[in-house]
């Protein structure tokens, strides 16, 4: 199945699937919230302490998702889910190779994980077919966050805060805006893993081309500006963990979705303070039934926030 929907060769073992080295493009250079430039910005990058402008988490669940066809076939564009912890950065030039372990018999989930040449590790967790799958590695690590302790930047956040309904769609030559400032047909022509699904009406089984794994990313965060959460900055942050699950999917390019988001959690580390937040995806023309979901933690980097102390101490005396 796999072989016919993408180019891509796989590797097969006794234990795994293994994909090709790739080198993934960055395409968010000219990124920019809060009219400041992003991590994926190589001076703003640099200035915190990293090599380069970092390419967005989500750019490799590319990489996972002709392994995850070959596994469970075309059901896991209907009901799949990526699931993942990101632990390093990944920067422009650099190859990673993605890989699934093979599940029990019976088991409807894998672990994943990607590494570079050198082996260093960019992220592992999860991936997994059906609604009744086993828990995903972003649910076992929910289960086990402290909660954050003396909040400066998430001070005016609380748990179970909501944002208003939105409606988003995502055309082929539709810029994402300042958070993403290129399209979908910009993308791709450099995504690792091309498929006659994402640009093709015919031969597609699904009858008209579906947004790649990757870019519900962008859906799901396109308007997040516009119902902005209550956090103090300006700041700088980054994909720390994500999970994209389909409930009844997939979803088409050039069709009209809603969305909302919620706050599920607020965790934190020496450097950073983040915010765990759930968006839902719904289809108003199935009754606004939920056909997607997104988890993502924002990890807001504490050192980017040029009143942070003073701010604690105000908070905190």
């Amino acid at each position: 199945m796999a072989s016919r929907l993408f180019g891509t060769k796989i590797e097969e073992t006794d234990t795994e699937l293994v994909g090709p080295w790739r080198a993934p493009r960055q395409m968010l250079q000219a990124q920019s919230y809060d009219s400041h430039a992003s991590i994926h910005d190589d001076a703003t990058a640099q200035k915190l302490g990293f090599q380069g402008g970092t390419i967005e988490g989500p750019t490799h669940f590319s990489q996972f998702v002709p392994l995850c066809v070959e596994q469970w076939g075309i059901e896991w564009f209907r009901t799949g889910c990526l699931s993942a912890h990101y632990r390093n950065a990944v920067f422009e030039g650099e190859e990673v190779e993605a890989i699934l372990a093979k599940p029990h018999d019976g088991v409807r989930q894998g672990e994943i994980r990607m590494i570079k040449r050198d082996g260093t590790e960019v992220l592992r967790g999860t991936a997994s077919v059906g609604l009744n799958a086993p828990p995903t590695a972003l649910e076992l690590r929910l289960g086990e966050l402290k909660p954050l302790s003396d909040p400066v930047i998430l001070c005016d956040l609380k748990l179970g805060m909501r944002t208003q309904r939105q409606r988003v769609r995502m055309a082929f030559d539709q810029n994402m805006g300042e958070l993403y400032p290129f399209s979908l047909r910009q993308k791709l022509e450099v995504i690792t893993e091309d498929s006659l699904l994402y640009s093709r009406t015919s031969d597609n089984p699904f009858g008209r081309p579906i947004i790649p794994m990757e870019m519900l990313s962008v859906l799901f965060q396109y308007k997040a500006r516009e119902d902005r959460l209550p956090s103090r900055g300006p700041a700088v942050g980054l994909f720390a963990d994500q999970e994209i699950r389909l409930l009844n999917g997939p979803l088409f390019v050039d069709q009209e979705y809603e969305l909302e988001r919620e706050v599920v959690a607020m965790s934190g580390s020496r450097r950073t303070e983040s915010l765990w937040v759930r968006t839902t995806v719904l289809d108003p023309a199935a009754g606004a039934s939920p056909i997607a979901t997104m988890l993502l933690n924002h990890a807001i980097l504490k050192d980017s926030y040029a009143r942070y102390a003073q701010d604690y101490a105000e908070l905190y005396p």
